[in-house]
């Protein structure tokens, strides 16, 4: 240990940026090299491209690998150059450096549109990955930095027609927004970002004059804010300008953008409705109100009427400026050869509007026509589709409200302490809490939230996490304790020193694996993106369909004439009916309808303490038919201690004891530490102090999976483990030590035997109680129809004797890892959607084996890795939740299609006129708008319900206080 770290303070004295020219490195895989001559006609050749520093060529292994600046040349030069030499050339994928970025974008209305934007980055030449969320209205990109960058990528992006800003990139997790005052020209923000680039951790620049406005990039290791405003405050004194310079705070520019949209949503409903009343007044009302209306009949020239002047005059605006951006969405849809639902609109208002010119035209130069105008369509069309964006804006902006909450958790100030060499406090200052760094110690007071990760250095208090993990009851701290930021302390007053901060800290962390969650498409959602692809082109068919229809049935008289209404003719009622087939229809509905409920479910889920990782688990969840479950950690507290021990040679049991603590003592594993634990024990009440095992002189350590370890102390042969162990080293077992080991597991313990150079010596029986709540999860499990199993490494006494105490019926003990994950495809292979709960490193080939892999929140990185589902308050009752929400999830999904389905289907022959030769029921365009409209509400709103999920499954997990106690030997 000390070892390493030694190791990492020498890595921290050498920058890992440096700020001359980078230089990368890739590594082709090269077809045909047959000797050393081949090998150096390659290197000869790419040696000479400008901007390559090396090459070399590795003939046995067909690897060509070069390093070159990436500012002189780029991957496919270097490639074409060794294709030029009758090689075949390919990209070792492992060497590749792939770059990640989101964007903002800014215009999307349908699944279509997210599609469009989705290929448009995927022509991107180096874009290895590109993924749109239509709801969240963002956009993930794995890309080569070689190749592209996020500037390239915006463009493409405004070249398809919508609107993109960067929201962040993978090189600038950690950044601050400086504010710069006193600059007046280019050469002073050249001499701070010279200043800026020479300190030691800082990766990037970005100097905004327009703004006054500085952005830098740093490694934590190496610097902090503080640290780069001092620098720069310095620099200010001593330099040849002078300058101000602070803390800027970028606004939440998603929520700012959403806000503006919907603003200007309402904005512009507000201002079509100026102009739409009066067309609906003059059109529909006044008309049929007697003599207040007759003015609205004077004619102006020919049959051209007042009113007929008017609507049109109050319609223009509505359709072409108010308007504009169905024509611009409509043109950049048409342009890449798609289509969306701005293409219906424009069809159905551009019908009725110039239609409606024609009929006022012809008034106005024949002295003997009469005709009926649509402007009323036109403009109430309109006025109810901006109202309809409005309502959905406003309820999308809903959708987001537990992210929202969860990163309005950390607070803005902070108490930051200076310490004296003896740790006595110095100096107390208020700061911001973007300018902690690593290291620092902060005082928390009571009542005051925590403001980044970190380590109770002094004092001891009780912390509410349940705005992070949902676990409802405060957590004792102490020093030596972690404490999460955002949390809240409740009574005493700690310090704490600062070990993650900014973009680091678990706060950050939940929200970007939330946020990624919420960009993940589920599967449901091809549905939606199938129908996408063909639904405007039927929708334009079907409408053209039913003009032909009905204005040939009128001309033959297939209808009598009494079915059009007065002031029509049969062109008119069939461009009526065309029209309403045209804007009823609404793709929108169908491609909100699952990511607004994946948006919902996983901010509730991450508030209720689970952390769900995308679509896909969500969707994956809700089939699970049987759940797997690792037994310690898991099942068991995860806290092992030694309640039992027993001798079967003349050792003492302190020596005993230090033999299997050394052997263990290069362990990780739960077994491993409760047994070191109770040799400290052991020393304590015999007072002796050397307690550090592994400095003891162990050789040949080796760890035998699901057996134990093996090793040489000194000069003796030392094994630890359980019988496995002892039979594979062909050590006997006798009659009294196998009752002991029978006796043992009956009681649920865990034994452990003890030999020395070849002869069993004394034995451990091991306890890890279990979670309160297991069984009852279990139970409850039963109750939703799904089979619960234990896979465990331990014996099988003790393996059924948990079991039996937890109410599960099927076990597999004595399983190593690999046998885990073989025991799930067995049950996948029998048509079961498995799910698997565990915690430690041993579980990770099973997460990641099974449908759905639920890691316990307490457990190591590598199962939190490989496992879909993470439960942050290492409660069971979460597997539960996780499984729950799921269900309700899809169900709300399932509601949203019919919702969305059902409409279109039985909108549509509706306002195609199915219903009008029966009971005289007509859909005018302008209220088959506004159901249009309501669609695509009702979905959004239908997803809102989900926030107020409650978990099906409570209960108050007490503290387990855990005594070690000796049944067989007393340790003195």
């Amino acid at each position: 240990m000390a070892g390493s770290g030694g190791q990492k303070e020498n890595n921290l004295e050498t920058p890992l940026l440096q700020n001359d020219h980078t230089t990368k490195e890739v590594i082709f895989r090269v077809k045909g090299i047959k000797c050393a001559s081949c090998a150096g006609s390659i290197e000869s050749v790419v040696s000479k491209i400008e901007g390559v520093e090396s090459v070399s060529v590795l003939p046995l292994q067909d690897r060509a690998v070069v390093r070159y600046r990436p500012d002189l040349t780029n991957v496919d030069t270097i490639k074409e150059s060794i294709t030029g030499l009758n090689y075949g050339v390919d990209i070792d994928s492992s060497s590749q450096e792939i770059a990640t970025c989101r964007l903002r974008i800014k215009g999307m209305a349908c699944t279509s549109c997210s599609e469009s934007v989705e290929n448009a980055l995927k022509l991107v030449q180096g874009v290895k990955k590109a993924t749109v969320g239509l709801a969240l209205e963002e956009a993930k990109i794995h890309f080569d930095p070689s190749q592209t960058n996020p500037t390239c990528l915006i463009e493409a992006i405004e070249d398809a027609g919508f609107g993109a800003d960067l929201i962040s990139s993978g090189l600038d997790i950690n950044k601050i927004y400086l504010k710069l005052g006193g600059i007046n020209s280019l050469e002073e923000y050249s001499f701070i970002e010279s200043v800026l680039e020479g300190i030691e951790g800082v990766s990037t620049v970005e100097v905004d004059p327009t703004c006054q406005r500085v952005t830098v990039c740093y490694d934590p290791d190496l610097t902090g804010p503080r640290s780069v405003i001092q620098c720069l405050q310095d620099a200010a004194k001593r330099g040849p300008i002078s300058f101000d310079v602070k803390l800027d705070t970028p606004s939440k520019r998603g929520e700012v953008e959403r806000y503006a949209e919907t603003r200007l949503y309402r904005n512009q409903f507000l201002l079509s409705c100026l102009f739409s009343i009066p067309v609906f007044l003059f059109s529909m009302v006044l008309p049929m109100a007697g003599s207040a209306g007759e003015w609205l009949e004077m004619k102006v020239k020919n049959n051209l009427t007042v009113g007929m002047l008017l609507r049109w005059g109050l319609c223009t605006p509505v359709q072409f400026i108010i308007g504009w951006r169905f024509y611009l969405g409509s043109y950049h849809a048409l342009r890449r050869g798609s289509s969306n639902m701005d293409v219906l609109v424009a069809l159905g208002t551009n019908a009725a509007y110039f239609y409606s010119v024609y009929i006022a035209l012809k008034t106005a130069t024949s002295p003997n026509f009469e005709g009926q105008d649509f402007f009323e369509t036109s403009a109430m069309l309109i006025s109810f589709i901006l109202l309809g964006k409005y309502l959905e804006s406003a309820a999308k902006g809903k959708t987001s409200d537990a992210l929202s909450k969860l990163t309005e958790l950390a607070p803005e100030t902070a108490f930051l302490l200076n310490l004296d060499c003896d740790g006595n406090v110095v100096s107390e200052t208020e700061i911001s809490t973007q300018l902690l760094q690593r290291n620092d110690v902060v005082k928390i007071v009571p009542g005051a939230k925590v403001p980044v990760d970190g380590v109770v250095l002094k004092g001891q208090s009780h912390v509410n996490e349940s705005m992070l993990t949902g676990e409802s009851r405060p957590i004792a701290k102490r020093p030596g304790d972690k404490v999460i930021g955002g949390t809240v302390n409740e009574n005493g007053c700690i310090l704490v020193k600062a070990t993650h901060v900014g973009s680091e800290t678990a706060l950050s962390q939940i929200v970007q694996l939330v946020e990624a969650a919420q960009l993940s498409r589920a599967p449901v959602q091809k549905l939606a993106d199938r129908i996408s692809r063909f639904f405007v082109p039927t929708v334009a068919l079907a409408a053209f369909l039913t003009f032909l229809g009905w204005f040939i049935a009128g001309v033959i008289h297939l209808y009598p004439k009494h079915w059009i209404p007065k002031g029509m003719d049969e062109f008119e009622l069939a461009l009526q009916f065309s029209i309403s087939v045209l804007v009823v229809a609404c793709p929108c509905a169908l491609g909100l309808a699952t990511p607004t409920a994946v948006m919902v479910a996983t901010g509730k889920g991450a508030s209720q303490g689970v952390l769900i990782k995308g679509g896909h688990a969500l969707e994956k969840a809700h089939k699970v038919k049987a759940v797997i479950f690792d037994k310690t950690g898991t099942l068991t507290v995860g806290k092992p201690s030694v309640v039992q021990t027993k001798l079967f040679s003349k050792l003492t049991l302190l020596e005993m004891c230090d033999f299997a603590a050394a052997a263990e003592a290069n362990s990780e594993h739960p077994l491993s530490r409760a047994i070191v634990d109770y040799t400290k024990v052991l020393h304590q009440q015999y007072g002796l102090s050397n307690n550090d095992f592994s400095t003891l002189d162990t050789k040949d350590f080796e760890v035998h999976t699901g057996a134990g370890v093996s090793t040489k102390i000194g000069t003796r042969s030392v094994l630890v483990g359980n019988k496995k162990l002892m039979h594979l080293f062909h050590i006997p077992i006798q009659k009294e030590i196998e009752e002991f080991v029978s006796n043992t597991e009956q009681l649920a313990r865990t034994c452990v035997l003890v030999a020395i150079d070849g002869k069993i010596c004394g034995a451990f029986a091991i306890s890890d109680p279990l979670k309160p709540e297991a069984g009852l999860v279990i139970s409850f499990l039963k109750e939703m129809g799904i089979l619960s199993i234990m896979v465990t490494g331990d014996n099988w006494a003790t393996a059924r004797a948990i079991a039996r105490e937890v109410g599960i019926e099927m076990v597999f003990a004595e399983i190593d890892p690999s046998g885990k994950a073989a025991k799930i495809k067995e049950l996948q292979e029998k048509g079961m959607t498995v799910a698997m709960v565990g915690d430690g490193i041993n579980d990770s080939p099973a997460l990641a084996a099974s449908d759905v892999g639920l890691a316990i929140g307490a457990g190591t990185d590598v199962a939190i890795e490989a496992a879909d589902i993470v439960l942050m308050r290492s409660n069971l009752g979460d597997v539960i939740t996780a499984i729950d929400l799921s269900r309700k999830t899809l169900d709300r999904i399932r509601l949203n299609y019919v919702w969305a389905l059902g409409y279109n289907i039985l909108g549509l022959p509706v306002a195609a006129g199915v219903l009008f030769p029966f009971t005289g029921v007509r859909l005018p365009p302008w209220l088959a708008g506004a159901c249009m409209a309501a669609s695509s509400v009702s979905v959004v709103c239908s997803s809102l319900l989900l926030q107020m999920y409650k978990k099906p499954f409570h209960v108050e997990v007490e503290a387990v206080v855990l005594e070690a106690s000796d049944e067989g030997q007393s340790p003195v």
